[in-house]
């Protein structure tokens, strides 16, 4: 027999407020009303969902089973009443992106205050990982996925392309020099993403076509933010994303003929979310913020 909708709600207020009386108060229903439908639902279940306790009710093992449940389905039921109640005039509730660990904490993340001043109601679960999530099965709500996405039943929109480039701190030229050409690499201590750390494969490919064997020392890190500081700090000179430079004016592109293969950057969604109020004002945001960052990398005349 399925179990009834409404009793599952009263389980739920009275297991978040531990108490009949205070659930009954958010539910505007009577204690003994509430104790009926929970006496109702452990007999539909055949099993006992909470034990009396001098500071209240306590959840058996099968309750604590059956409030997780209904916790995740609150949950849900909050995200879809929020995506129902977006409007052309507001942009609330929340927003799920997934990005790289670097793209995220070292583009994304310094430019959300300008986000947030915009809308302030929006909450954003920031996902900074190397998996690639599952869009359709709504592991994410958005994606900025550094390769085209191969799921045909997304909406995707190229933002930019990011090369990796060799970069090193003005104060740490001043005391050792730039390299001219790429043998002289090996006189410096290169920076690099770890190995076995996930990273884009053409950032890997670029690694493998500089001295490292040969190079004074090598230090490797597994993300790039951490990359960053180390070149920041007068480390050595650093293989990172070029977008960094319009945000650390003091770092200095050494051999600026030298950079992997071009990296696609690629914000993606489903098709269900194409007319959605945050996903919109999310994506009209990143786009407004890549132009910018285009028109500060511009060489100047």
């Amino acid at each position: 027999m399925p179990v009834d909708w409404d009793k599952l709600r009263i389980f739920h207020a009275v297991a978040d407020a531990g108490s009949l009386t205070h659930a009954g108060e958010q539910l505007h229903l009577s204690q003994s009303a509430v104790s009926r439908q929970i006496r109702a639902l452990e007999e539909s279940l055949n099993t006992v969902l909470f034990r009396r306790h001098a500071r209240g009710l306590i959840l058996t093992e099968h309750g604590e089973l059956l409030f997780d449940a209904t916790r995740m389905m609150a949950k849900r039921l909050e995200a879809t009443a929020a995506r129902i109640r977006d409007s052309e005039d507001e942009v609330f509730g929340e927003l799920r992106v997934t990005t790289t660990t670097g793209f995220g904490s070292l583009w994304l993340a310094p430019r959300l205050p300008r986000l947030f001043r915009q809308y302030p109601s929006l909450k954003l679960d920031l996902m900074l990982s190397e998996r690639v999530v599952d869009l359709p099965m709504r592991e994410a709500d958005v994606a900025i996925r550094m390769k085209e996405p191969s799921q045909a039943d997304l909406v995707r929109r190229k933002l930019m392309d990011v090369r990796m480039r060799l970069y090193a701190s003005r104060a740490y030229i001043a005391e050792r020099g730039a390299p001219e050409r790429g043998e002289d690499l090996r006189a410096h201590r290169l920076i690099s993403q770890t190995p076995a750390s996930p990273q884009v494969s053409a950032g890997a490919a670029f690694v493998t076509t500089l001295p490292v064997a040969e190079a004074e020392s090598h230090l490797t890190v597994n993300s790039y933010f951490g990359i960053l500081q180390a070149v920041i700090h007068g480390s050595g000179i650093g293989v990172l994303p070029d977008y960094v430079t319009a945000d650390f004016p003091d770092l200095v592109n050494v051999l600026p003929d030298q950079g992997s293969a071009v990296i696609p950057v690629y914000l993606a969604y489903v098709e269900e979310l194409r007319h959605s109020r945050r996903v919109c004002a999310f994506r009209d945001f990143v786009v407004d913020e890549i132009a910018h960052l285009r028109k500060r990398m511009a060489p100047t005349a």
